[in-house]
């Protein structure tokens, strides 16, 4: 196969490997019923009018099992904070002193862990997309070098198969990934 094609395919290999990497860094947002500050990873709070991921406003802490603290930077911004928190999926009531947001992590009842489930498989579902948008930009390249004439039939059919293998071993990563989460967070 020619240089391109291995190009493309090399490129295609790390788009998707970090796609897979996206969604388990996602998976780490979803709680497991312990406090992590990695719960709150996927917080955007709308900061003079943009919206920001809340680790770049704030300190977040887990100082007991079942608690987070979250100290803004910027004490005005803490209604912002509270408020982006309690509309979130995570289902955390959070309470304020004035100066740190305190997140008393509940136990995790059963219907809460098939809600996670649930937020974790449509998690998953966006990584095969981005998975599958890859291999789709990859094949539109490797449509436009057969007709470039820069590669023959074969080796585009070489490349394609070689890419479908790609895709499958990637998202094949993933759903092990979300099994691994579903377990994490179905045990009691």
């Amino acid at each position: 196969m020619s240089e391109l094609i291995d190009e493309l395919l090399a490129d295609a290999r790390d788009r998707m490997g970090k796609s897979v990497e996206a969604t388990q860094g996602e998976f780490n947002s979803v709680g497991t019923g312990r406090a992590s500050p990695a719960l709150l990873d996927r917080i955007q709070v709308d900061y003079y009018g943009s919206p920001t991921p809340l680790k770049q406003l704030a300190t977040i802490h887990a100082p007991e099992a079942q608690l987070l603290t979250v100290q803004p930077f910027d004490k005005s911004s803490i209604k912002n904070i509270e408020k982006s928190i309690r509309e979130s999926d995570l289902g955390l009531n959070p309470s304020n002193d004035g100066n740190m947001i305190r997140l008393a992590i509940p136990p995790l009842t059963e219907e809460r862990r098939r809600e996670m489930v649930k937020v974790i498989r449509h998690i998953a579902e966006e990584g095969r997309v981005k998975i599958r948008n890859v291999r789709r930009d990859v094949m539109h390249d490797l449509r436009e070098l057969r007709e470039g004439g820069d590669a023959g039939e074969d080796e585009e059919r070489r490349a394609e198969s070689e890419l479908q293998k790609v895709t499958d071993a990637k998202i094949a990563d993933l759903d092990n990934h979300l099994k691994g989460k579903e377990a994490e967070i179905l045990e009691v």
